[in-house]
């Protein structure tokens, strides 16, 4: 479309300029491990991913893309709420990184720690433009048998016991329907499907912050926990500051040795007492993070969410942020997915993806606008990334013009991460061919256009801020999304479809 050449023309020019002197990297094929040295293959090949800062054999930035790993939902889910509540949700709550991560994705899981890499892509409308989708995947919970040594996927005492400080808002707000009623319920399901060697405190914030319950085993002080989740009630005004910082100091109290020890915020997000700037707020526990290595897991919930609080709140506590709409939300954060994030596979997780600039001319990261890191500090280990548990799936799409009448290598990504025990370095990588670029999105395999509906959904609650090229109108998406919905028996998928169906209704109505 004419709509996306003048934005784009500096962008392809800088790939032309830097072609000549590009440092050249010899493909891999995708999935495959990171090895120190080339690959041999007669296609063109990328800029190799950039070397520590000052390295002088790095590779031109302008062919480098670099984000840290992110696994938020809580964009998406915030979406739905208000979509099924009739409204629009605001353009400014929309990340489609966050909408793309919300659903199951067909990649490859390792064999052992760490990750693969799938990439692949297909062909939009839009001439010479195609979507590229980096997958990254992390293998299930697992254990070894007594007899035998076969592992067993999804076992929860896989994981090694968890601290979970719970730092709840009993501010006025929360007292509407669905947001502190809908928190202790999920608090009191999770409490008894926790293990008795975990443990659990509890930490509650209005005007000013209490510890209600410190650190607390399971193991025969259930009853306890429940009479203490019972108890919470709505208060006055939400000093969020302070009951982060007094969760921080209740967790680092309760500290246990070779546990996961994790902050878990319950909110609505609206602070309006106290510190509301979430880098002041984190800066308070700066120490306490970065010494004992506690995570923040934040929890949203609330018809009206502060959203852009609690997403940089969870990016600067070296976690991450889901929605809770309602009871089934609810149950699926508090007794599958935090017991999944219990456990850490990857600490400051970080992918680079290098473009070949003989066949692309040039290419969009569609979202991570807040997970950007500079090419130089892709090997920077001081530099935060992202924090992945097992069982994990990171997508990130690109758009990307490949130049006309060019074949050959296409992309190389690769990611980077910390053993979260050792801190020590560990890396892989997959990369893709042209010719491997399916003929039409909508006819790529499933979870691929349900990769594409889902992002084409964001752009267009965004209003288009995210220039995907090939876009389809809602109508059209809908109809993809119902389609999809039956050949992959997927309820999620199914209610994708519904969200667009209301996102219909209401852009009509408006």
């Amino acid at each position: 479309m004419d709509r996306h050449r003048t934005r784009r023309q500096t962008c392809g020019a800088l790939l032309a300029l830097t072609t000549a002197g590009a440092l050249l990297l010899t493909g891999c094929s995708a999935d495959e491990n990171h090895a120190n040295g080339p690959n041999r293959t007669t296609a063109t090949r990328a800029p190799a991913p950039s070397q520590a800062q000052g390295d002088e054999a790095a590779a031109p930035s302008d062919h480098l893309s670099t984000f840290a790993l992110d696994v938020d939902t809580a964009s998406y889910g915030y979406a739905r709420r208000t979509l099924a509540d009739g409204g629009r949700p605001d353009p400014s709550t929309i990340r489609p990184e966050e909408f793309v991560n919300s659903f199951r994705q067909d990649y490859r899981t390792p064999e052992h720690n760490g990750f693969t890499v799938t990439v692949d892509g297909a062909r939009t409308s839009e001439p010479n433009w195609s979507l590229v989708r980096v997958g990254l995947s992390t293998r299930p919970q697992s254990r070894l048998r007594s007899t035998g040594g076969t592992p067993i996927a999804d076992d929860p005492d896989a994981r090694p016991p968890a601290a979970l400080t719970f730092v709840i808002d009993v501010s006025g707000s929360m007292d509407q329907p669905g947001r502190l009623d809908l928190a202790k319920k999920s608090l009191d399901t999770m409490t008894d499907r926790l293990r008795d060697d975990d443990s659990v405190a509890l930490v509650t914030f209005s005007e000013h912050a209490e510890t209600v319950l410190p650190m607390t085993r399971l193991g025969g002080h259930r009853a306890e926990i429940h009479d203490a989740v019972d108890g919470l009630a709505a208060l006055s005004s939400t000093n969020l500051g302070e009951g982060v910082e007094t969760g921080y100091a209740t967790a680092v109290e309760g500290l246990r040795r070779n546990a996961t020890n994790r902050v878990v915020l319950i909110s609505d997000g609206l602070a309006n007492d106290g510190e509301t700037d979430p880098n002041a707020i984190l800066k308070r526990i700066d120490g306490d993070r970065r010494e004992y290595g506690i995570t923040l897991f934040g929890v949203g919930v609330g018809s009206d969410y502060g959203d852009a609080l609690m997403e940089r709140l969870a990016d600067k506590g070296d976690g991450h942020t889901v929605y809770v709409a309602d009871t089934a939300t609810a149950d699926d954060v508090f007794c599958r997915q935090l017991p999944q994030n219990i456990d850490l596979v990857a600490r400051d997780a970080k992918a680079q993806v290098a473009f070949d600039p003989h066949t692309v001319a040039e290419f969009r990261l569609i979202g991570y606008r807040d997970r950007k890191v500079a090419d130089k500090d892709f090997r920077n280990d001081q530099v935060d990334g992202g924090e992945i548990g097992p069982g994990h799936t990171v997508t990130a799409l690109y758009a990307v013009r490949t130049n006309p009448g060019t074949d050959g290598h296409l992309a190389t990504a690769t990611v980077r991460w910390l053993d979260p025990n050792t801190r020590s370095p560990h890396e892989n990588t997959g990369s893709m061919e042209t010719g491997a670029l399916h003929d039409s999105v909508w006819t790529a395999s499933p979870r691929f256009q349900v990769t594409a509906v889902a992002a084409y959904f964001a752009d267009a609650l965004a209003g288009g801020d995210y220039d995907m090229p090939g876009s389809s109108d809602l109508g059209k998406l809908q109809a993809r999304a119902a389609t999809l919905a039956r050949t992959t028996e997927d309820k999620d998928v199914s209610d994708l479809a519904t969200a667009i169906r209301e996102a219909v209704h209401s852009h009509t109505e408006g």
